[in-house]
């Protein structure tokens, strides 16, 4: 399998233990920084270059950017796709993840438990808001938010209304959610590949705090999932149209709830907290999937001797 890994960074963790696993499967993989492959689009067919050489041939690729670079990456993604490069993480489904107000519409429309969500854009409409979610604590999310950052906990309807008319002045987008006590702080981070859960973490915040991501100071653990909270999880990276993601989810009196579903989750933490080979089992993905779809070689058409 010929593997492209679009990413900005060879050094970051994620992207070299992809390029480990690839190579000692004995896949040939390069990493390529999305800002510097440049398209020709035209009815005649679909190419690309990178840094003055052609792009050709690629079995498989994953994204790997950051929300700052999403647009042109996802259109690099496309261009990919679109060369017939198989993607588990298609471009659609990429950008869609980065949107958490388009994905708490998605999953909800699907029947998938998740915390009470309230969004709108008019300032005169803010009481009214927070009317529709009830009485704090609330957490207000920055709609494009990573590793935590953007996330804020109100514990009082003065805060939330004085969080809210401040990110509308900055002309954030946002949404606020309800916020579960009984998780004390404490999520799941279920690492799906396909139909399988093929590793799960427990983050908990630390004192004080009541985001779990590790990049804030969560500690992560090894944990045992139950068999509803695997098939939420496989679930909830379905209807938002991923064959990878990392799916967060918090144990509620209600059972699981999702949290976010992430297109481009790190691997660091949870391969660290399970000794699971996470980076493995994707690049197994992908070769599988490769494999299965392969075309079989054309055979040539033998012309009988002396035209007869």
């Amino acid at each position: 399998m010929k593997l492209a890994i679009l990413s900005r960074n060879t050094r970051l963790y994620s992207t070299r233990r992809l390029v480990e696993a690839a190579r000692q499967r004995g896949h040939t993989v390069r990493v390529l920084d999305p800002l510097r492959c440049y398209m020709r689009i035209a009815s005649d067919g679909f190419s690309m270059r990178y840094k003055g050489r052609p792009i050709e041939a690629y079995d498989s690729v994953i994204p790997r950017f950051a929300a700052s670079v999403a647009r042109y990456g996802c259109a690099v993604l496309h261009q990919f796709e679109l060369m017939g490069s198989y993607a588990p993480n298609p471009s659609t489904a990429f950008a869609r993840a980065r949107d958490k107000l388009r994905c708490q519409q998605l999953m909800a429309a699907d029947g998938i438990g998740m915390p009470a969500t309230v969004f709108g854009d008019n300032p005169d409409d803010t009481d009214d808001l927070l009317a529709m979610l009830g009485p704090p604590p609330h957490v207000i999310k920055l709609n494009e938010g990573m590793q935590g950052a953007g996330v804020m906990l109100t514990e009082k309807p003065s805060a939330s209304r004085g969080v809210v008319e401040a990110l509308r002045g900055l002309y954030a987008n946002f949404l606020v959610q309800e916020f579960i006590a009984e998780a004390e702080g404490a999520d799941l981070r279920c690492f799906v590949v396909g139909d399988t859960v093929i590793g799960a973490m427990q983050r908990q915040a630390p004192a004080g705090d009541f985001r779990s991501n590790l990049h804030r100071g969560g500690v992560a653990s090894a944990v045992e999932t139950t068999e509803e909270e695997r098939a939420v999880a496989v679930r909830a990276a379905k209807v938002v149209g991923l064959g990878i993601a990392g799916v967060d989810l918090i144990r509620s009196a209600r059972g699981p709830l999702v949290l976010e579903v992430n297109a481009s989750p790190g691997l660091e933490g949870i391969e660290a907290a399970t000794g699971t080979d996470i980076a493995g089992g994707i690049v197994e993905h992908l070769a599988r999937h490769v494999a299965a779809t392969a075309r079989p070689p054309r055979r040539r058409k033998l012309q009988p001797a002396n035209g007869t």
